[in-house]
């Protein structure tokens, strides 16, 4: 059995919600484009919106070794089809979802100075992560 920290517990479950109010306006714009991966649940049939629909998105702590930037959350993208998406579509899509959770980020954590990075072929999360 592991302890985790209850402070931990609560940040991430903040920036979870964070990353499903994404999840549902993204799902909005673009979850039609595509068909689903074969075995992908359709939207709203997990109880997750990660689980579920054309997006996964998330984020997991990474201590940072190797990165310019050093620790942060790394944002995951993953669009969970098998057609072809162009480049320009996955770098709009991208944007949008950055974008959303720069604003987001600063409403859900108001007293915190967190910013969105792109860190090689990732974002990342960085700034005032402290619990």
């Amino acid at each position: 059995m592991s302890y985790r920290d209850p402070r931990v517990v609560e940040w991430e479950q903040r920036l979870k919600e964070v990353f499903d109010d994404i999840d549902h306006k993204i799902e909005d714009e673009y979850g039609e484009r595509y068909p689903l991966h074969p075995s992908r649940p359709e939207r709203g049939e997990t109880s997750s919106p990660s689980a579920d629909g054309l997006f996964e998105l998330g984020a997991s702590f990474t201590p940072g070794f190797g990165s310019r930037f050093g620790r942060g959350y790394l944002v995951g993208i993953r669009l969970a089809t098998l057609s072809k998406v162009p480049p320009d579509v996955i770098e709009e899509i991208e944007e949008k979802i950055v974008g959303l959770l720069e604003d987001k980020l600063q409403k859900k954590f108001p007293q915190r100075a967190m910013r969105v990075e792109r860190d090689g072929h990732s974002f990342k999360i960085l700034g005032d992560l402290k619990i």
